[in-house]
């Protein structure tokens, strides 16, 4: 297939130290780092896993305005 393509800086010049390394064209330079990215397998991402700590004093909070009082104290109303 014939394309024309606009490259990165970067990307054009990694091409072009391909293409002088092995003295080939601009399009098999190309292919070569297209197939060389598609060839990368990536490790799947690991399952969200939620950490929980033990942080003592339970609080039950069915009922808010207990909750509050545990953690403000009484309040002065």
């Amino acid at each position: 297939m014939r394309t024309t393509l606009t490259l990165a800086d970067d990307v054009a010049a990694a091409v072009e130290r391909l293409r002088r390394e092995r003295s080939i064209g601009m399009s098999e330079a190309v292919n070569e780092l297209v197939r060389a990215g598609l060839a990368i397998q990536r490790k799947p991402a690991a399952p969200f896993q939620q950490k929980s700590h033990d942080l003592g004093r339970g609080l039950d909070f069915d009922n808010v305005a207990d909750a509050l009082e545990t953690l403000d104290g009484p309040s002065s109303s």
